[in-house]
C-alpha cells in the first residue's frame, strides 16, 4: 500500500516536474522571443529607410532628367564636346550611386544587401554575389531581413577581425529543388562552439539572439540551418521548403 501511495506521489511529482519544466520554456522562449524582435526592429526600421532613400534618389534624378537632356542637347549644339564628355561621365558617376548593385525581385532583399555590400566595399572585404529571391517564398519581409541581415552582419563582423587582404564575402540566394535556398560564405578567424553549436564571439547582452533568430524562422517553416567552419572560412546554409 505504501509502495502505491509513494509512486502515485512520484508519478504526480514528475508531471508537475514536466509541466513545470514546459511552462517555463514557453515562457523563456517568449522572452527571448520579445528580447529578438527589440533586437531586429533596429535592423528593419534601417532597411526601410534605405530603400525609402533609394527611391527618393531615383525620383530626383527623373525629375532632374528634362534638364539633364536639355543641358545635353546645348553643349552638342554648340559643339562643347569636351564639356559633353564631362557632363555625360558625372550622370553615369551618379547613376552609378542611384542604381542598386544587386537586384533580387524583393526590394526588402535589395536594401539589405546593397547597404551590406556597400559596407563590405568600404572595408576592403572582396565580394561574390549572386542573389535572386523566389516569387513564393514563405517568409515575411521581416523575416526575410532578419536572416539576411544577422547572417551578412555576422559575417562581415568575422571579415573585419582580419587582415583586409584575407576579407571576402560569397552570397547566393535562389531556388533548388523547391527549397529556398541562401548560402553565405566568408573569411573568418576565431570560431567558438560549445555542445556541437557555434557561439557568437560579440560581447554584451543583446548578441548570440541573430543566431538564435534565424535558427528559429528555419524552424518554423520546416527548414533547417547547416553551419561548418574550415581553416580560415566560415559558412552557413540555409534551406525552406518553397511549399508548405
Amino acid at each position: 500500500m505504501n509502495f502505491i501511495v509513494a509512486a502515485v506521489i512520484l508519478l504526480l511529482a514528475l508531471v508537475i516536474f514536466t509541466a513545470g519544466f514546459f511552462i517555463l520554456r514557453r515562457i523563456l522562449y517568449r522572452l527571448i522571443d520579445r528580447r529578438i524582435e527589440r533586437f531586429q526592429s533596429e535592423l528593419i526600421e534601417n532597411q526601410i529607410r534605405e530603400t525609402q532613400n533609394m527611391y527618393k534618389q531615383v525620383r530626383g534624378w527623373r525629375h532632374d532628367y528634362r534638364n539633364h537632356i536639355q543641358n545635353m542637347k546645348i553643349q552638342l549644339a554648340e559643339g562643347n564636346y569636351d564639356a559633353l564628355d564631362q557632363y555625360l561621365s558625372e550622370l553615369a558617376e551618379d547613376l552609378n550611386v542611384v542604381d542598386t548593385v544587386v537586384k533580387t525581385g524583393n526590394v526588402m532583399a535589395d536594401a539589405v544587401l546593397n547597404t551590406k555590400l556597400t559596407t563590405a566595399e568600404k572595408m576592403g572585404v572582396w565580394t561574390n554575389v549572386k542573389a535572386g529571391i523566389p516569387a513564393k517564398i514563405r517568409l515575411s519581409d521581416v523575416e526575410l531581413c532578419a536572416v539576411m541581415g544577422n547572417l551578412l552582419d555576422n559575417a562581415l563582423e568575422a571579415c573585419a577581425k582580419l587582415p583586409q587582404t584575407e576579407r571576402f564575402l560569397r552570397v547566393y540566394i535562389g531556388a533548388i529543388k523547391n527549397q529556398f535556398y541562401l548560402s553565405v560564405q566568408n573569411s573568418a578567424g576565431e570560431v567558438r562552439k560549445s555542445g556541437g553549436k557555434y557561439l557568437t564571439t560579440k560581447q554584451g547582452d543583446s548578441h548570440g539572439y541573430g543566431i538564435f533568430r534565424v535558427d528559429r524562422i528555419a524552424e518554423k517553416y520546416g527548414g533547417y540551418v547547416n553551419r561548418q567552419n574550415e581553416e580560415g572560412i566560415f559558412a552557413t546554409e540555409i534551406m525552406i521548403p518553397l511549399n508548405a
